[in-house]
């Protein structure tokens, strides 16, 4: 099982990115995905989650306004757009299989500056 993040990066206040987990090694289009942050010095928290079949069944209430999560079963590929990024968004970004985590990625990292 291989879990790819990419697509972070140091942004100003009020920007966009849209993060990307490659997977590998299992059956992408069965499972449910879900992406996590762990802000420095915090624990790693569950923010989004969507289904087999591309309904997004969680979104931490704190960024309904904000983010979407989204899957492409054909590329085995899924994605967390994040608009209107704040301070407080900066932590290292992971997606994995839920309920029943894999190894966790590298994830990747965003930082928000004010």
């Amino acid at each position: 099982v291989q879990l790819v993040e990419s697509g972070g990066g140091l942004v100003q206040a009020g920007a966009s990115l849209r993060l990307s987990c490659a997977a590998s090694g299992f059956t992408f289009s069965t499972v449910t995905m879900s992406w996590y942050r762990q802000a420095p010095g915090k624990g790693r928290e569950l923010i989004a989650r969507v289904n087999s079949g591309g309904a997004t069944t969680y979104l931490i209430d704190s960024e309904k306004a904000r983010f979407t999560i989204s899957r492409d079963n054909a590329k085995n590929t899924v994605y967390l757009q994040m608009n209107s990024l704040k301070p407080d968004d900066t932590a290292v970004y992971y997606c994995n299989r839920w309920p029943r985590n894999f190894l966790w990625g590298q994830g990747t990292q965003v930082t928000v500056s004010s």
